[in-house]
């Protein structure tokens, strides 16, 4: 593992609502080639200058630019990387994808955009800049805060409001119901729905699968939890289980515990340590 980084930093205060975390990724291999699970929204910098692949799961293929957005996941996304790698990042919440984006996030569900078309060339060119000369994580984390702090400028307290009230359902229960939250924001079912592709880029069905299928898989590595245990947790049985957690990982729950992958064991092991420090829904999953 000497060759792979990956660390975290919590956001400051004022901008937990907009951030999940900040991370920065090195790999030292010619070419790095991995998958990422189903996630939040992401904003991303690649600092080395080799050229990267997405495969996302609808087997569609892109390149992303250096500074890019990658939409709301439903599936396991392939990653390829001329190495070494190096990457900055920060994962998007609801909230902060209505503050600092604002397009339909089901429209770039599983896709990348140029994150200068959303935020400019010009201040992005001279944040890469910076995070390039940065000479530790503690200076990269502050410099992707004061982008933050720029990007969202005024705070979407709706939006906020919203989001606030979609993680407390997808938190409160394993297997959470539509009605609680219809009941929740005081809404009708299509506008939540509505509100739910807009800044979640799924509906809360489908965001409901999700959160509970990564939450087996981070309980069966970092807990060791019984696969009966995790089964009560919503799932009709062990095929049921299987099927959810391949859909959202793009493993097995055998493969899992057995051989995650470089990124979804470093990602279960750093986040599952901040349990306590951000939702549940991050360190959690």
């Amino acid at each position: 593992m000497s060759d792979f980084q990956l660390d975290y930093a919590v956001p400051a205060a004022d901008l937990s609502e907009y951030i999940t975390l900040f991370y920065y990724f090195r790999a030292d291999v010619p070419v790095f080639e991995d998958s990422e699970r189903a996630d939040h929204a992401q904003l991303r910098v690649r600092l080395s200058p080799g050229s990267a692949e997405y495969r996302f799961p609808d087997d569609s293929i892109q390149s992303p630019a250096e500074f890019h957005v990658i939409g709301p996941t439903s599936g396991p996304m392939q990653v390829r990387v001329i190495g070494p790698v190096e990457v900055f990042g920060m994962g998007v919440t609801a909230a902060g994808w209505a503050a600092m984006i604002g397009n339909e996030a089901s429209s770039v569900l599983n896709r990348t955009i140029d994150a200068s078309v959303l935020f400019g060339s010009a201040r992005l060119k001279a944040t890469a800049t910076a995070l390039r000369a940065a000479p530790d994580n503690a200076a990269r984390f502050a410099i992707g805060e004061d982008l933050v702090r720029e990007l969202v400028r005024e705070g979407d307290e709706p939006a906020c409001q919203f989001a606030r009230q979609v993680d407390g359902w997808l938190a409160a229960s394993p297997s959470p119901e539509m009605e609680d939250l219809v009941t929740a924001t005081g809404l009708s079912r299509r506008q939540v729905e509505r509100k739910c592709n807009a800044m979640y880029g799924a509906p809360p069905k489908l965001l409901a699968r999700k959160y509970r299928a990564l939450r087996a898989a981070v309980a069966m590595v970092a807990d060791s939890e019984d696969v009966d245990d995790i089964i009560a947790r919503g799932f009709y049985d062990q095929s049921h289980l299987i099927r959810e957690v391949k859909q959202f990982t793009g493993l097995t729950p055998r493969q899992i515990m057995a051989e995650p992958g470089v990124l979804q064991r470093l990602t279960m092991r750093q986040r599952t340590a901040l349990d306590g420090q951000v939702s549940p829904l991050i360190s959690g999953t």
